[in-house]
């Protein structure tokens, strides 16, 4: 017998706002029951598992053990770091090498570090 992710939980003080990030990242709609204040919001990004974000009352202070690394599909990775740094992310480092391999590191707008890899075509563009 296997195991599956059913979804990845993310601990935040504002689930709402975090879901709504997180809704713009993935280009999905939030759950519509999830209201303002509410102790859980739940987002199903098309293709992966279900994102939980569930409310805790205290807020982040080191570094994630566990994070999203992310990769394009319809854009670059310079693009795709514009567009998320344009909806609320913040800048943390600068992983990519000359030959255009390696990451941009992100945080969402309570501190979670993601990354953002290349595309594949990116990738395939390089061999």
């Amino acid at each position: 017998m296997t195991a599956r992710i059913h979804n990845i939980g993310i601990d935040c003080r504002d689930t709402y706002a975090l879901a709504g990030f997180w809704a713009q990242v993935f280009e999905c709609p939030r759950q519509p029951d999830d209201l303002p204040g509410d102790p859980e919001a739940m987002l199903l990004p098309e293709g992966g598992p279900e994102v939980l974000f569930l409310a805790v009352p205290e807020g982040k202070t080191v570094k994630n053990r566990l994070h999203l690394d992310l990769e394009p599909t319809d854009r670059t990775r310079d693009e795709e770091v514009a567009r998320l740094l344009g909806i609320g992310a913040t800048h943390v480092a600068d992983h990519t090498r000359p030959d255009g391999s390696g990451w941009v590191v992100l945080a969402d707008p309570e501190g979670n570090e993601f990354c953002v890899l290349r595309s594949a075509a990116e990738r395939a563009a390089q061999g």
